[in-house]
C-alpha cells in the first residue's frame, strides 16, 4: 500500500491550515478552496471519501475533542434549545428539505429525496466549533451551536437509515422508523453511561502518563464501536463519555492533563485540516458521476436545494426560539430572554461538513431488487454542493454578520475579575493549609523554603489582579506580562548555558535533557496558555 498520498494529504492540509492563521480567511474555507483547486492539478493523487473509514475512524475523535472541551453544565442549562435543534430540527429538515427537493428537482423520486434530506440535515460539529471560535459568538449561542452539532449526527444517521430502507425497498413503516430511532438514541446514551465510569476509573488509576494518554486516544473508538456493535448510536455514546470525562478531568493527575491537552490538540488539528481538504478534493468524483444530468442543470438544482436548506433552517429556528417562551411561563422565568439577533445567527450558522458527504458516499449503488439506486449520483452531487455552499456563503459572511449586528462577545474584563476572585479564594485556602502543615514537626522546613512557598502563592494571587491594573506606559504590558517575559528571558539564558555545556562535553545529553525538562516545567508554570 502506497502511504505517500496519505502523507501528502496530511502535510498539505496542515500547511494550508497554518497559512490560514496568517490570513483573515477561516481555515475550513481555505482548506476547502485549496482542495477544490488541487483536485484538478496534474499529479495530485485521487482521494475518495469512504463512509466505512470516515464514520468509525474520523468521526469519533473529532466528536470526542469537541465534546470533552464542552461544558456539561452549560449544555444541561441549555438542554431544551439544544434538543430542539439536534433532534427536532434534523427530523424537520429531513422531511422538509426532502419534500422540497422532490418538488424542485425533476425525476427525483420521493424516497431518494428523503435520503438526500437526511444526508444534508445535520450541521457539522467541526465546522461549528471552528467558526464559533473564530468569530467570537456570545457564550450562550456558542453553547447551543456546539451542543446541536454534537448530537445531531446521531439523529441524521438514524433518519438516513430509515429513509434508505424505504428507498431500497426494505419496506419500513413510520412506526418502525420511530422505534429504530428510539432504540438507537436510548442505546447510544445507555452505552455511554455504562462505559463512562469504568473508563474514568481506569484513567485515574493508571499511574503512567503514557498509558493514560494511550487510553485517552482509544476511548472514542471504544465507545463508538461498542455502541455500533449493539446497533445503537456510536455518536451519542462518544458524546456522553466525553462530556463525563471532560467534566471530571480535574481528577486526573497534572502530567496526564498536560500531555493529553497537547496530544489531542495535535490530533484535532491534523484531522480537522485533512477533513476539510478532503471535502474539496471530492469534486472530480462528484462531477464524473452525474451521468445523464448536464452540469448546467445539476448546478441549477444545487442552487435550489441550497436555498431550501437555508430557508428551512430559519423556518424552524424562529418558532423554536419564541413559541416555547410564549407558551410556558416556566421557560420565560428560567431562561434568559433573547432578541431577534441570536436566532438569526443560529439560523445562519448551519454549515454542513464531512459527515454529510460521508453518508452520501455510503448510499448503495443498487436497491434490494437489484435495480440502480434512483438518482444516486445526483444525490451525491447535491450533497457536495450544499456542503460547499454553506461553507463558502455562510462561513464567509458569518463574521461580517456578527460585526454588523454588534453582538456582545464575552466580557473579558468581567471574566478576568471572576478569575481573580476565584484565584484569591483558592490562594487564601492554600495559604491556610500551608500554615497548618508547617505546624507539624514532620513538615519542618528552613524558613527560606517556607517563604518561597508563600511567595509562589502570593505570586499566583496577584498575577490575575495585575492584569486588571494599569499597563506599563512604555511597553503597554501589565506587571504580570512583564514578569512572564523576564522569566522567559532568564529561562532561555539558562537553556543556552546547558546546551553550551553539553557541546563542550562538560555534561552529557541525558543530563542536559533532565535540566531542560526542569526548565520547560518552570516555563509552563510561568506562562498561561493563551488562545
Amino acid at each position: 500500500m502506497d502511504a505517500l498520498p496519505l502523507v501528502a494529504l496530511v502535510a498539505g492540509s496542515a500547511a494550508t491550515a497554518g497559512l490560514a492563521r496568517r490570513t483573515p480567511v477561516p481555515a475550513p474555507l481555505l482548506l476547502v478552496a485549496v482542495g477544490l483547486i488541487a483536485s484538478y492539478v496534474p499529479g495530485v493523487p485521487s482521494y475518495t471519501l469512504d463512509a466505512h473509514i470516515v464514520l468509525p475512524l474520523l468521526l469519533p475523535p473529532l466528536l470526542y475533542t469537541a465534546a470533552v472541551d464542552s461544558s456539561y453544565l452549560d449544555l444541561r442549562a441549555n438542554l431544551r434549545p439544544v434538543a430542539l435543534l439536534s433532534v427536532g430540527y434534523v427530523l424537520f429538515a429531513t422531511v422538509a428539505v426532502g419534500w422540497l427537493a422532490y418538488l424542485l428537482v425533476p425525476d427525483l423520486p420521493l424516497t431518494a429525496a428523503l435520503v438526500l434530506g437526511a444526508v444534508i440535515a445535520p450541521p457539522d460539529a467541526v465546522t461549528a466549533a471552528a467558526i464559533a471560535r473564530r468569530v467570537g459568538l456570545p457564550a450562550r449561542v456558542t453553547t447551543i451551536l456546539q451542543g446541536e452539532s454534537l448530537v445531531n449526527d446521531a439523529t441524521a444517521i438514524t433518519a438516513y437509515k430509515v429513509a434508505l430502507a424505504a428507498a431500497v425497498g426494505e419496506g419500513i413503516s413510520w412506526g418502525g422508523g420511530a422505534r429504530e430511532f428510539l432504540l438507537a438514541s436510548v442505546g447510544g446514551v445507555g452505552v455511554g453511561l455504562l462505559l463512562m465510569v469504568p473508563l474514568h476509573w481506569l484513567r485515574t488509576h493508571l499511574r503512567e502518563p503514557l498509558l493514560q494518554n494511550t487510553l485517552s486516544l482509544l476511548i472514542p473508538f471504544v465507545a463508538y464501536a461498542a455502541a455500533e456493535r449493539v446497533h445503537a448510536s456510536g455518536v451519542l455514546a462518544v458524546v456522553v463519555v466525553a462530556l463525563y470525562l471532560g467534566h471530571r478531568s480535574w481528577q486526573v493527575d497534572f502530567a496526564t492533563r498536560l500531555q493529553e491537552a497537547a496530544v489531542w490538540k495535535m490530533v484535532a488539528f491534523v484531522l480537522e485540516s485533512a477533513v476539510f481538504a478532503l471535502i474539496g478534493l471530492q469534486l472530480p468524483f462528484v462531477l464524473k458521476g452525474l451521468g445523464t444530468y448536464s452540469v448546467a442543470d445539476a448546478f441549477g438544482y444545487a442552487v435550489l436545494v441550497f436555498l431550501a436548506v437555508v430557508v428551512v433552517r430559519f423556518v424552524w429556528v424562529y418558532p423554536a426560539t419564541y413559541l416555547p417562551r410564549w407558551l410556558s411561563r416556566r421557560i420565560r422565568e428560567r431562561e434568559p430572554g433573547t432578541d431577534w439577533t441570536s436566532p438569526l445567527i443560529v439560523g445562519w450558522a448551519g454549515m454542513r461538513g464531512v459527515v454529510s458527504l460521508a453518508i452520501a458516499f455510503s448510499v448503495p449503488l443498487v436497491t434490494a431488487d437489484g435495480a440502480a439506486f434512483p438518482a444516486r449520483n445526483l444525490v451525491l452531487f447535491l450533497t457536495f454542493t450544499t456542503v460547499i455552499g454553506t461553507l463558502v456563503v455562510q462561513g464567509l459572511t458569518l463574521p461580517l454578520l456578527v460585526r454588523v449586528l454588534k453582538l456582545p462577545g464575552r466580557d473579558r474584563q468581567a471574566d478576568t475579575l471572576a478569575e481573580a476572585q476565584a484565584q484569591n479564594e483558592a490562594s487564601t485556602a492554600a495559604e491556610a493549609r500551608l500554615d497548618e502543615l508547617l505546624t507539624d514537626e514532620r513538615n519542618r522546613l528552613p524558613e527560606p523554603l517556607a517563604d518561597r512557598l508563600r511567595t509562589v502563592l502570593e505570586r499566583r494571587r496577584n498575577a490575575v489582579w495585575e492584569r486588571l491594573g494599569a499597563a506599563n506606559p512604555v511597553t503597554g504590558e501589565s506587571a504580570d506580562e512583564t514578569y512572564r517575559r523576564l522569566a522567559g528571558e532568564m529561562i532561555e539564558t539558562e537553556r543556552e548555558v546547558f546546551v553550551r555545556l553539553r557541546d563542550e562535553r562538560r555534561i552529557d545529553d541525558e543530563m542536559m535533557r533532565t535540566l531542560l525538562r526542569r526548565l520547560d516545567l518552570e516555563e509552563a508554570a510561568a506562562y498561561r496558555e493563551e488562545d
